[in-house]
Formats: C-alpha cells, sequence, structure tokens
C-alpha cells in the first residue's frame, strides 16, 4: 500500500509503502528516494521530515542514491553541509547504514537505512545493470509478511439437512415437469430444483485458502499432537499445566513432526527418477512459503 508522507510540501523523489506484516508483528515501511546532486536545501528538508515520519515505524528499510560522496561512514563525518544535514537526520532518527563497500566508481552514494537491528540482511552487490554505472544491491527484508489468504465459500455437509434435501427432491412431479422437453431443458430444471433445495438445506461456510492444503508429511496422529500441544499451552497459560508437562508435550509433538517430515523428504529424494512431480512440486511448495518479502 502506497504511502504519502508530506508529498504536499516541497517535491521529492520518493517513494513509500507499507507492507502489512503478520498479526503482532507489524508493519514494514519501504521506501525508495533518489536525491539529485544539486537538490537545494528546502527539498532536502522536505525528504528529512519523510524520513522521520517514516521513522516512527516498527520496521523501516530505506534504500536509494542520497548522492552524499563524502561521506565517512566508518567515522560518521562529512566535509559538506549538506551532507553533515543527511548524517543529522540519520542520527535524530536512530537509523543505521548497512552498506558497507562503494556503489559507484569508489564512492558509496546507494545507501540501505533501518531502524531496526536484524530487519535486513544478505546484503550483496551484484554488479552493474545494464548502461548504469551503479552497483546493484540485493538484500532480503528478514521478517514474514501477511499473506493475502483468499475466502472461499464453500458448502458445510456436516451441518447439511439431507432428511429434508431427499424429502424436497422426492416430492418434486418429475415426469410432469420434464415431460416434452429436450435434454438441456430438462438438464436446467433439474439443475435449478437441486440448487433451491441445496440452497435450503446445505448451509455454506467461509473457508481460508491457507487451510486448503496441509503438508505432504502432515497425517491424522500428527494432528492430533498438533492439537495437544496447542491444549498444553492454553493450559498453561492459564495456570492449570504444569511447565514441566507442557514442555515434554511441545517437545514429543516437535520430534514427531520433524520425524515425518524428514521420512517424506527421503522418500520425496528416493523416488525423484520415477516421481520427479512430486519432488518438484515439494520444492515449490516450500519456496513459496519461506519467501514471503523476498529479494530487493
Amino acid at each position: 500500500m502506497e504511502l504519502h508522507l508530506g508529498m504536499d510540501e516541497e517535491p521529492t523523489e520518493s517513494l513509500w509503502v507499507r507492507i502489512k506484516g503478520r498479526a503482532g508483528a507489524g508493519d514494514i515501511i519501504v521506501g525508495v528516494c533518489y536525491r539529485p546532486p544539486d537538490q537545494g536545501d528546502r527539498a532536502d528538508e522536505a525528504l528529512y521530515r519523510q524520513i522521520g515520519a517514516a521513522s516512527h515505524s516498527q520496521a523501516l528499510a530505506l534504500m536509494g542514491d542520497f548522492n552524499h560522496p563524502d561521506i565517512c561512514w566508518r567515522d560518521n563525518a562529512a566535509g559538506h553541509k549538506q551532507s553533515r544535514k543527511f548524517l543529522e537526520c540519520i542520527d535524530d532518527n536512530f537509523l543505521l547504514q548497512v552498506i558497507e563497500e562503494p556503489t559507484r566508481r569508489g564512492a558509496m552514494l546507494d545507501l540501505l537505512l533501518t531502524n531496526k537491528e536484524g530487519l535486513v540482511g544478505d546484503v550483496k552487490l551484484k554488479g552493474s545493470l545494464g548502461c548504469s554505472d551503479h552497483e546493484m544491491v540485493e538484500f532480503r527484508i528478514l521478517r514474514a509478511a501477511r499473506r493475502a489468504h483468499s475466502k472461499l465459500t464453500t458448502l458445510d455437509f456436516r451441518r447439511a439437512d439431507f432428511g429434508l434435501f431427499r424429502d424436497l427432491l422426492g416430492r418434486m412431479p418429475w415426469d410432469k415437469a420434464l415431460e416434452e422437453r429436450g435434454a438441456q431443458d430438462s438438464w436446467l430444471i433439474f439443475k435449478g430444483h437441486l440448487l433451491q433445495a441445496q440452497e435450503r438445506c446445505i448451509p455454506t461456510k467461509r473457508k481460508s485458502s491457507k487451510n486448503t492444503k496441509r503438508p505432504p508429511w502432515m497425517n491424522k496422529e500428527l494432528l492430533g499432537k498438533v492439537k495437544q500441544r496447542k491444549e498444553a499451552y492454553r493450559g498453561w497459560k492459564q495456570g492449570q499445566v504444569a511447565w514441566e508437562e507442557y514442555r515434554e508435550t511441545v517437545r514429543a509433538a516437535r520430534a514427531q513432526v520433524r520425524k515425518a517430515k524428514a521420512l517424506t523428504e527421503l522418500n520425496l529424494a528416493r523416488d525423484v527418477k520415477d516421481n520427479k512431480k512430486s519432488f518438484y512440486r515439494y520444492v515449490s511448495d516450500k519456496r513459496r512459503t519461506r519467501e514471503n518479502v523476498g529479494v530487493l
């Protein structure tokens, strides 16, 4: 989601977005900006106000070409007045600069700033892109984003009234209703009555897509262990279960999950020649679940 941080002021070449974090983890603000070498003081001050507003978030990652080649990041010092003001902005907002190598002809122009230690990692310079003389900067945001789970409406057969369903369809005079009807018309009439009976007798429920697919190593026994672990945690929080009992339940569940997972992966590796689809589907699913924000 795009953010507008002081965009009504002096225009700056910056873009800010909010990445929804998982519940309880907070959102992540990601910003990118370009500061021209000849940018004036008013535009600099507007940019600093935007940085200050973004720094109030729990997690901020700001990247861009700031064009301050005279800054010595080791000593946190600079020769030019504008560069010193930029350093003051970084210090006032408790930002960390994590790039350690020159990004253009021996100068460190492209920066990566964050207000939370450990938020970004795996920072690498990847060479220039096309005709650019700047190094590409690759990094990872080390936090899981909130996944957008589509909501699916499904039939809840557990609460269905099949007796009423059969009764409604059984009372229909089908011979008369379908008399002298062609195949298409007969199908449409039958379908209409079937859907009407379904609407009356079978309720619907909302089902999140995240629950539609279990891991291949998850079975009924493991589901029971996971349920026991959740119940033990709830009991421990309420003071009804001792810490030692809760810890043993967690350890037992974790050990069984790891064992089942290892066995599944071993079988997939053994059968990869005869069943490549299952192997690559498993690998693909693992990658999709882990790389939530991805490489930037």
